[in-house]
């Protein structure tokens, strides 16, 4: 269907209102009608199959004696307990079949529970019986010692009982092993020995005799009880009933995914039609583009008194590097001229930028609806009065002009700001010549700095080049009080760092590209300034070289820069230095300078 050529404003705001509504109401119908929780469910359900593995293991353990701590007998289930619960907040709706669903709910908690009682039967029954295991050899020792004191008319009668002893007790131990009637049959013949053998010993031997018996008894009648209890545990299907839950977790997905699916059909259909809502409405806003042009000649003649005025400022940059080489060529100083191009170069960074952003504000200006207002008026131009006091658009104008001006006011303050900064920049080019300058003997200008303020203005100076390079900067100043120094030589080693630091993590891809500055006040003496950064490193052959003039690692690099930072810092009675642990480190750039208060000049 072909759309009127002209519809009136308030149609199309009920079009557009109602076909966000409908998509509004589908997208909140497509997250609201599925299971949110379907991934957390299923990582609760697979936490608590391994808790039951975990205290089959422990139950294990406590069976063959590995440990006699039967802590871990309780854990896993108290731990068990705590991630159902949670598991029950969160599966508590959404669920396709909730007959089914409580089927298998109970039938898990039923074998928990069968599994919970058994666990503490066995906990019972194997504590007598590895106390009694525990103490055989002790017994059967305390015998042998007391069959060891017989008179040598006796010897004979000692070996036997001796044997016999041994033999019950090995067979008891074995019988702890491998439960079997051949080894309960031995246990029983071997007990019947020691009570024969027993009333052919002393009086005071019949008390060890007995407490061996005893011990030998607990475990023939514990051991089959452990070993069906543990079968019993083993056996009772909680981890099939998990997979049931999960079973059902998945039917349930699949049928939110299936809905998921239908919703986002119609999202699609409702999208297509608001996106052809919106080419009309791009349609019409291009062919009231030449209104615009007019309401706008003023903005793009501005635009050009702005560009003329860059223009001479660049002249002059120019006139003026011209002048300098002029000088550095015949004076025999060409590494004074390169250092001023260097660091020319990085200022003039921030210029572009500076222009950049002017350019932007111009070309999306809030000045553009100005054309949309006169609009109105001109097609009102006969009845303005009636117009402004019962027509609903022009009720709203003069509110709209209001807003139109305060925010064209705010972009023309943005704008100042901007060329202020542009200024800033040009006078600091202009700052860099003179400071190179005296090398020569010229003297420098010493004023009342704000450290924090000035390394805003370095970072300001490579915006550009830190967002190009997708570069995070951490800022970690201390209070430190304003400092008399030279603000165009300091501003100069911060740029200079800055970039370098910026360079070094060019190359970096698989991790952040992070610059850090920080600021310290030592001793109330020195002013300490670091610039580091995560990049390729500095190797320690290097190290001492690094500052050198016409030194770089850099294929598109002069060695110019640094080495005018180290002149820069000896000027200011300072020293920069540099640290780092090797290729693919990083690296860290420390400039010390002496701490002169502001306060008391």
């Amino acid at each position: 269907m072909k759309l009127p050529r002209r519809l009136p404003a308030a149609l199309l705001t009920l079009v557009t209102l109602g076909l966000a509504l409908t998509l509004a109401f589908l997208y909140l119908k497509s997250v609201i009608g599925q299971p949110s929780n379907y991934a957390l469910s299923r990582d609760l359900i697979g936490h608590i199959k391994q808790l039951n593995a975990q205290w089959e293991t422990e139950v294990l353990k406590a069976r063959i004696a590995i440990t006699h701590d039967y802590d871990p007998l309780v854990v896993p289930l108290q731990q068990i307990n705590q991630i159902w619960s949670h598991f029950d907040q969160v599966s508590t709706r959404g669920h396709t079949d909730p007959a089914a669903w409580q089927a298998s709910r109970q039938a898990f908690l039923d074998a928990l529970r069968e599994k919970a009682e058994l666990v503490e039967r066995f906990k019972s029954h194997n504590s007598v019986l590895r106390n009694s295991l525990a103490f055989l050899p002790t017994a059967e020792d305390d015998i042998q010692r007391q069959l060891a004191g017989l008179d040598d008319q006796q010897r004979l009668l000692q070996q036997n009982i001796a044997i016999d002893t041994y033999d019950l007790l090995l067979s008891s131990l074995e019988f702890a092993q491998v439960s079997s009637d051949d080894k309960a049959a031995d246990i029983l013949l071997g007990l019947n020995k020691l009570a024969v053998n027993k009333e052919r010993l002393p009086e005071a031997m019949h008390d060890p005799v007995d407490i061996l018996s005893n011990h030998v008894s607990v475990i023939l009648r514990e051991q089959p009880v452990v070993n069906e209890l543990l079968e019993r545990i083993t056996s009772i299907p909680v981890a099939e009933r998990l997979d049931a839950i999960t079973d059902l977790l998945n039917r349930d997905q699949l049928q939110a995914d299936l809905q998921d699916q239908k919703s986002h059909q119609y999202l699609l259909v409702f999208s297509a039609l608001l996106i052809v809502l919106i080419l009309y409405l791009i349609v019409r806003l291009v062919r009231s583009y030449g209104v615009i042009r007019r309401v706008n000649t003023a903005l793009q003649s501005a635009n050009e008194h702005l560009e003329q005025r860059v223009e001479e400022r660049t002249r002059e940059l120019k006139e003026a590097q011209s002048e300098l080489l002029d000088t550095a060529r015949q004076a025999g100083m060409a590494e004074i001229a390169t250092n001023v191009l260097h660091n020319v170069g990085n200022v003039l960074n921030s210029v572009n930028i500076s222009s950049e952003i002017l350019s932007r504000k111009l070309r999306t200006s809030k000045a553009l609806g100005l054309g949309k207002a006169m609009q109105l008026v001109n097609q009102h131009r006969a009845d303005l009065g009636h117009f402004f006091s019962q027509d609903e658009k022009g009720k709203l104008l003069p509110d709209y002009l209001n807003q139109l001006v305060e925010a064209i006011a705010g972009e023309q303050q943005s704008m100042s700001a901007e060329l202020a900064q542009l200024g800033r920049s040009v006078d600091h080019i202009k700052e860099i010549v003179a400071t190179q300058q005296s090398y020569a003997g010229a003297s420098r200008l010493i004023e009342p700095l704000r450290v924090a303020d000035l390394i805003d203005d370095a970072l300001r100076m490579n915006s550009g080049a830190l967002a190009r390079h997708q570069v995070a900067v951490v800022k970690d100043y201390e209070q430190v009080p304003p400092v008399m120094g030279d603000k165009h030589r300091l501003l100069l080693i911060l740029i200079n760092l800055i970039s370098n630091a910026k360079y070094a993590m060019s190359n970096l891809e698989d991790q952040p590209r992070t610059l850090t500055l920080s600021a310290r006040e030592i001793e109330g003496k020195t002013l300490r300034i670091k610039v580091s950064d995560q990049g390729e490193g500095i190797a320690p052959e290097n190290l001492t070289r690094i500052f050198a003039h016409g030194f770089t690692t850099r294929k598109e690099g002069h060695g110019f820069g640094l080495h005018s930072c180290a002149l820069a810092a000896v000027e200011m009675d300072g020293q920069l230095s540099v640290h780092s642990d090797g290729p693919g480190l990083g690296a860290t750039f420390t400039l010390d300078i002496p701490l002169i208060s502001a306060e008391g000049q």
